[in-house]
Order: structure tokens, then sequence, then C-alpha cells
């Protein structure tokens, strides 16, 4: 099965999971969400398959997050469109399987849900 890893390269640990997923030899898609920000649909669908709510996917320490969201009362829509517009404030590395996605931090997560 074909995976897909939503990649920051600037991340250490977006790398160590990149590196992890080319050392044994496994199939996947590289999505550089920094270079080509991804669609309200496709944050929808990686939260569904996560099973995250969207806030639970925001990078909170981010300053972007903190000058200009932080304190604010936001819908699931507003963070969503947060998520679009600062695509560097999405946790990462995300990775999806099938139906189902993780967060692969730490690196030990990924290996696990690949088993």
């Amino acid at each position: 099965m074909k995976l897909t890893i939503y990649h920051n390269p600037r991340c250490r640990k977006s790398r160590e999971a990149l590196q992890y997923l080319e050392e044994n030899k496994l199939e996947f898609e590289i999505i550089d969400y920094l270079k080509n920000p991804i669609s309200e649909n496709q944050i929808s669908q990686v939260l569904t398959q996560l099973s995250y709510s969207p806030i639970e996917l925001v990078r909170k320490n981010e300053a972007v997050w903190k000058e200009h969201f932080k304190g604010k009362k936001m819908s699931d829509n507003d963070v969503k469109e947060a998520l679009c517009t600062y695509p560097k404030l999405i946790e990462r590395p995300i990775i999806v399987k099938g139906e189902n996605a993780i967060i692969a931090r730490p690196l030990e997560k990924l290996i696990s849900f690949l088993k």
C-alpha cells in the first residue's frame, strides 16, 4: 500500500520520517505542503484519517499562531482556514496509509503504525 507523507523539509522529525521510509524502501508520495499548500478539503480528509479535531493539528507554539490566533474564539472552519493560510501551523510529519494517518513523531510511532 502506497503511503503519503505531508513533509516539511525544514523539520528534523519530518526528515527522520522520510529517511525511515526511504531506508525501508517503502512506496510513498511526498507532499511538501509549504511549497504546495493543501486545500481545506485535504485538511478535512487528513483530520478524518487522524481522528483529530482541527485544533489538534495546530502547532500552538508557532509565532504565527501566537500573533494571530491565540486566545481567540475560533470555529473548526476558522482553524482549518488558518491551517490553509499558514501551513507552517500544521503538525508534522503526517503519514497516511489507506484510511488512517498519524503524526509520526517520535519515529517509534511511525514504526508501530507501519506494522
